[in-house]
């Protein structure tokens, strides 16, 4: 019996979440982080669990930690300066893109910035056709001068992507060759080798998000894997996936896309755990850092996976859980632009120097300042007492926005929550239409260091009348990774016919995503466990120009059954759209295998119900929907099971504070969920 410990590093925070298995007690903490020093904040949050409840780092059996140090690095465009090497006459792909507007309907919307700038896109002579045969030969000297030019404009790495690499991927391999020789001090990244599925511009963005992000995630899990070395852990460390999952730290070192939503997967699949927990079935979770906030829907008590996902700006065309982000978290700063309008985010203090009321130099106001302003934050010790609230200095930064709006400044501070909570009811809605749900029916679970400050609010205005927030709201996603299994994602592209004549190879191609994914999970996760497949297909009518993806079992493929094929094809597409064709013919596009190795998750104690409404630690003075109101302050470790009370009302804790407007109805279940009810 050992230590399992779950960590989630922050853009301000680093959380820990650590069981005692021999004892089954969970301790929770959290750490400032320091992006200077990476690393640091994890020496000093081992350090604390040492000191406060006597962990042996030699006894640490499972280290897990999910990150959004790749993600705030693309919402946050701090990545690395990266060139394209392509085909000849192919330069413009990634500009060009799907040709869709992000706001079909917007008269002033306008598509992002490419990460790698036009100038930086070089075509070289080569080509590979959709058969896999060689059209035209690589030409060496090209790569070279590309190479060359690529250098010389600042570029640190250099992104291959070629036609029919899927199929083919000899010349992105012989390109990569040609240029570590030329250049050696350039990392390079081939398409076909971060994710090899058809299409150019999927697979070319993908593999621009891992080196965008490369320089950034490579010397953070570094220096993570070097801070716990030196205090001792004996746990080799585990990084949690885009997709759920988790892997071994050192392969995110180079796998940086498939950990670019580590920390905000982990978060919902730890939501998702306890939910089900707390018996709910729907949820719309909300999980708020520093400097994003992310939503995502849980559906039968499972979240949902998808390829596609947004980060930032960019679609990412990997496996993940569906999370949408957004650059409104607690640290991100407040402004007004030319015309006199406030916005919010997406820059973020982060934790150097963080919110003004931190006292560590910020002195640009935040969501967090805007909160403290209103005398929603700082009645007890935050985060741990990592850092002391100080709202003479939240006024201050806020002051100056109140002068330039005309506005008081307790107005400017509800405005510019009322402001995130407005970009945040824009970005649920996307997700909602895209699942065709009725938000009505689902519960919302807000978590994370800000997610309760703001969760009832946004609830208000979504029409959501559920609202669950957990017993340890600000670690969730740190949980996240005690209860996340090893899992990968592996693919090939068949383009075949559904018919008997194509059953060999789907045979073959089953036969070698499952020894991909098991060599996967015994050899580079040293994992000894029983496997769980999950196999699904990417199939369309022949003629349709894109797929949809349907859910199959692996004895269909290996019985020949095409009837069985057929049909999880035809339900599948008369679910999405309402009709299906039982006569058309059917092609297999992709064939995707999910390798999954179990995980033990912690055991959820009950306790005991007690009588009689709670008593509130004092009365606090806030001001809630455009006036000062007295207010009752409770303690969250001195609400038990049975407790009920009503808003307006704050419940503080050490890793979070919950802000329960008037209008809701509150009661703690056994397992020490809050449950808030709108009142009709």
């Amino acid at each position: 019996m050992g230590w399992r410990i779950g960590v989630d590093i922050g853009g301000t925070f680093i959380d820990f979440c650590a069981l005692d298995d021999a004892t089954g007690a969970m301790h929770t903490l959290k750490v400032l982080t320091t992006p200077d020093e990476p690393g640091r904040e994890v020496l000093e949050g081992v350090g604390l669990l040492q000191a406060r409840h006597g962990m042996d780092p030699a006894s640490v059996t499972d280290f897990v930690h999910g990150t959004t140090v790749g993600i705030n690095t693309v919402i946050q465009r701090k990545g690395a300066t990266l060139a394209l090497l392509t085909n000849a006459g192919f330069e413009d792909v990634v500009e060009l893109a799907r040709l869709r507007m992000p706001e079909m309907y917007s008269l002033f919307c306008a598509r992002p910035d490419p990460l790698i700038p036009r100038d930086l896109i070089f075509g070289v002579p080569g080509r590979v056709l959709a058969d896999g045969t060689e059209a035209e030969a690589l030409d060496p000297e090209a790569v070279r001068e590309a190479a060359g030019r690529a250098r010389a404009a600042g570029a640190a790495g250099i992104i291959i992507s070629f036609l029919h690499s899927y199929r083919n991927p000899g010349q992105e391999q012989a390109a990569r060759a040609i240029i570590e020789a030329a250049e050696p001090g350039l990392f390079v990244f081939c398409g076909a080798a971060i994710w090899p599925v058809i299409r150019e511009y999927e697979r070319t963005t993908t593999a621009i998000l891992n080196g965008y992000v490369h320089p950034r995630v490579d010397r953070y899990l570094g220096s993570l894997e070097a801070a716990l070395a030196a205090r001792g852990v004996a746990a080799t460390p585990m990084i949690t996936k885009s997709n759920g999952g988790i892997m071994r730290a050192v392969l995110g070192r180079h796998a940086c896309v498939s950990m670019l939503l580590s920390g905000t997967a982990s978060g919902v699949m730890g939501a998702a755990f306890l939910a089900r927990a707390a018996g709910v079935e729907r949820a719309l979770t909300l999980d708020i850092g520093g400097t994003s906030a992310d939503v995502a829907l849980i559906l039968g008590g499972q979240p949902q996976f998808g390829t596609g996902e947004m980060i930032g700006e960019f679609p990412l065309h990997v496996p993940s859980v569906s999370v949408s982000s957004i650059g409104e978290g607690g640290g991100s700063i407040a402004s007004v632009d030319g015309f006199g309008m406030l916005t919010v985010g997406p820059e973020s203090a982060g934790s150097t120097p963080g919110p003004a009321c931190y006292g560590r130099g910020g002195d640009r106001a935040t969501i967090t300042d805007a909160l403290a302003v209103c005398g929603l934050l700082g009645h007890v010790p935050l985060a741990y007492s990592s850092v002391a609230m100080d709202r003479g200095r939240a006024t201050a930064v806020v002051a100056p926005l109140a002068a330039r709006l005309g506005r008081t400044v307790e107005e400017t501070a509800e405005a510019i929550v009322d402001v995130a909570i407005s970009s945040m009811f824009a970005e649920v809605n996307k997700l909602v239409a895209r699942y065709g749900v009725d938000l009505r029916d689902f519960t919302l679970l807000p978590f994370g260091g800000a997610g309760p400050m703001l969760g009832c609010l946004l609830a208000r205005e979504l029409g959501i009348a559920r609202v669950l927030i957990p017993r340890r709201p600000g670690v969730v996603s740190a949980l996240g990774g005690l209860i996340a299994d090893a899992r990968t994602d592996v693919v090939r592209t068949l383009f075949l016919d559904l018919e008997a004549a194509t059953l060999p190879a789907l045979r073959d191609a089953l036969a070698a995503l499952r020894a991909e994914g098991e060599r996967w999970l015994r050899e580079d996760q040293r994992y000894a466990g029983p496997i769980t497949l999950h196999l699904t297909a990417d199939m369309r009518y022949r003629g349709q120009s894109f797929e949809i993806e349907a859910p199959l079992e692996p004895a269909w493929i290996e019985a020949g059954d095409i009837a069985a094929l057929r049909g999880a094809f035809d339900r599948q597409h008369h679910a999405i759209y309402d009709f299906h064709d039982a006569e058309a013919a059917i092609q297999v596009v992709n064939l995707r295998l999910v390798v999954i190795g179990a995980t033990t998750p912690p055991l959820m104690p009950e306790e005991p119900r007690v009588e009689g409404p709670p008593a509130p630690e004092r009365l606090v003075r806030a001001w809630l929907d455009g006036a000062w109101r007295e207010v009752p302050l409770f303690l969250r470790a001195t609400l038990h099971h049975g407790h009920a009370f009503h808003g307006p009302a704050i419940v503080a804790q050490e890793d979070s504070t919950a802000i329960i407007p008037a209008g809701f109805a509150a009661d703690v279940d056994a397992l020490g969920n809050l449950h808030l009810l709108a009142e009709a």
